[in-house]
């Protein structure tokens, strides 16, 4: 089933309609949106962009690696709390926040911090950002 988008005060009744007529066991979840199709094309671009561009720790790094980093920075930048755990082989494992689980005001949130990143950094983006929220 698609997601239901409260848009104003006759999609809010539609909406609860559709609950009060649910059968039993069926679950609904009300939540901010969760990023969109165009917040997600754009993350990759910009994060290999910075990987083709820049160093961290004096090596280079892949787009992926670099996404953990910015993940990681973005949330403490955003007070939230940063976690890591010994992994099972004994590596050091930082449990960070999840982009796929991200709300659009939040995806929004890092895209920003990483284009600021890259800006103070000198990265040359070559996808231009546009509205994303």
């Amino acid at each position: 089933m698609r997601p239901l988008v409260i848009t104003g005060e006759t999609a809010r009744k539609a909406i609860c309609r559709h609950v009060l007529s649910a059968p039993e066991g069926h679950v609904v979840r009300i939540g901010e949106a969760s990023r969109t199709l165009e917040q997600n094309a754009l993350l990759h671009p910009l994060l290999t962009d910075i990987a083709n561009q820049c160093e961290w720790m004096g090596k280079k790094r892949s787009m992926l690696q670099w996404k953990v980093i910015m993940v990681s920075a973005h949330a403490i930048a955003t007070g939230q709390p940063a976690e890591m755990v010994i992994g099972i082989e004994g590596e050091v494992v930082n449990l960070r926040e999840s982009t796929a689980a991200m709300s659009k005001r939040r995806f929004s949130s890092l895209v920003e911090y990483v284009l600021a990143w890259g800006a103070m950094n000198d990265v040359v983006f070559r996808k231009q950002p546009v509205e994303i929220e």
